[in-house]
């Protein structure tokens, strides 16, 4: 038996309830409209990349997408929900994939871990810009959603580097977080 498969189901679906509220005020509370796709930038993705890191890859998948996407339904974007949705639900994803191939043991070489957590953001990041970039270019051409690029790339910068120090704190205060992974 695995880790993975002690983890109560009670237990995750309050982790679950949680961190989805998390990322819904995280992305609600601030909000930067964005004109020519009337999107928007937001913080969710410190939620996302602290979920991914913290709680796993499948905790980031329904928290980071259902909290994004119902954010987007609340301040009026319902159009952007669906996309949402998967944009973010498959970067918390990714990441959080990728932070659990790398660290199924905490190694000594901190460069490798540090530099698995910015792979990790990274590939995240990749997803969630080209799936906004291809749906935006459909909706409202590729001019107006390539002005969104530098935006996201920032949110996404921003995400990795809060939602890292939001961890390591977490990590530091509580260690037995690490066994909510899943």
């Amino acid at each position: 038996m695995t880790q993975e498969d002690r983890i109560p189901f009670v237990s995750r679906a309050a982790i679950l309830g949680i961190m989805t509220a998390v990322t819904v005020i995280f992305t609600y509370v601030i909000r930067i409209p964005i004109a020519p796709t009337r999107g928007y930038l937001n913080f969710g993705d410190v939620a996302i990349y602290f979920a991914a890191f913290t709680f796993g890859p499948w905790t980031a998948f329904i928290a980071g997408g259902l909290g994004t996407a119902l954010t987007d339904i609340m301040a009026g974007y319902a159009q952007w929900a669906p996309l949402t949705f998967f944009a973010h639900g498959l970067q918390g994803l990714a990441a959080g994939m990728l932070f659990k191939m790398f660290f199924k043991q905490e190694t000594d070489n901190k460069y490798s871990f540090w530099l698995g957590l910015f792979l990790s953001g990274i590939s995240g990041t990749i997803i969630m810009v080209l799936l906004y970039f291809t749906f935006g270019a459909m909706m409202f051409g590729a001019g107006a959603s390539a002005v969104e690029i530098p935006g996201n790339l920032l949110q996404n910068g921003a995400g990795i580097v809060l939602g890292i120090l939001l961890w390591s704190a977490v990590r530091k205060a509580y260690p037995p977080v690490s066994r909510f992974r899943w």
